[in-house]
């Protein structure tokens, strides 16, 4: 499957997701999608991004759409990250990184010292077609969920 691009139509997506669901993006049409990718749940930057859009989520609904979270982890844990920090919304899990990979997310990181591959933070916005119209790479969690929200705002 080729990466996904700006202004294209994003292939569906199927993947595991916390409420012992199935998220299928074909499913979401007529909604707005933001998908953020994060390394790795319960973990100091990825539970203040997940608790921004948590913070946020009224206003992402009040503009049709739907945040989904996703990373490798399993769904256990997702179901246990998303029980203690309160989330509105479903985490997906990309065990065999089908989504990173479509996504082009997996990048080689720096951690400890040490050469790993891993998720690089990034979030995609997919329009209520199906489009994906914009994407954040090597995101900064500071300040990060104030473009998205601008962004979808700009879509209208």
């Amino acid at each position: 499957m080729a990466n996904v691009s700006l202004g294209k139509k994003v292939p569906n997506l199927e993947l595991p997701a916390t409420g012992d669901q199935t998220f299928k993006l074909s499913d979401c049409k007529g909604k707005n999608i933001v998908l953020y990718f994060y390394p790795k749940d319960s973990t100091p930057g990825c539970t203040r991004e997940g608790q921004d859009v948590r913070d946020n989520h009224l206003k992402f609904k009040r503009r049709n759409t739907l945040v989904f979270g996703i990373s490798r982890d399993s769904i256990k844990s997702h179901e246990n990250f998303r029980a203690k920090q309160g989330f509105k919304f479903d985490l997906l899990s990309d065990a065999d990184e089908t989504a990173c990979k479509l996504f082009d997310v997996i990048k080689m990181k720096n951690m400890y010292g040490k050469k790993v591959m891993g998720i690089e933070r990034s979030t995609f916005l997919i329009d209520s077609k199906g489009v994906l119209r914009h994407e954040w790479r090597k995101v900064k969690v500071d300040g990060h969920i104030d473009e998205v929200l601008q962004a979808i705002k700009d879509l209208d």
